[in-house]
């Protein structure tokens, strides 16, 4: 089963992805902001990130820089 992670500040979007990506058959893996996103991404190396662009703390663009530098396998 393919993974997704989603990052995004507002809940309800949240849901709404994880519901229609559950529906065909993702596991999906949920963070509420950048900072977490960063750490789930490292923890459970999903195959899809969906990211929010405009969030507090560390933004969208901020979370894929991070990445990029921190694993080759993000």
């Amino acid at each position: 089963m393919k993974k997704i992670l989603v990052i995004e500040d507002t809940a309800i979007f949240r849901e709404i992805i994880k519901e229609y990506s559950e529906l065909e058959s993702f596991q999906v893996i949920l963070a509420e902001n950048g900072k977490i996103g960063v750490e789930m991404a490292i923890a459970e190396l999903p195959d899809l990130i969906l990211s929010d662009i405009i969030m507090p703390e560390i933004d969208g663009e901020q979370v894929m820089e991070i990445l990029k530098t921190t694993s080759a396998d993000c």
